[in-house]
């Protein structure tokens, strides 16, 4: 995450957010985070929500 955008979104609740959608899990800093799942399948569709998550933070 840019330094610009930290105030507005954590790159911990956004991969968390993806990761919980694939059965796993993430966090980190607000600046940079990561995360793991285990529902492969499912990555695509929770891929295409970052956008509307993103819009709504922004």
């Amino acid at each position: 995450m840019t330094k610009d955008l930290v105030g507005k979104v954590k790159a911990g609740d956004l991969v968390n957010m993806v990761a919980q959608q694939v059965g796993g899990k993430g966090g980190g800093r607000p600046d940079m985070a990561q995360a793991g799942g285990t529902d492969v399948a499912a990555l695509p569709a929770a891929l295409e929500t970052v956008t509307p998550w993103l819009t709504e933070r922004l």
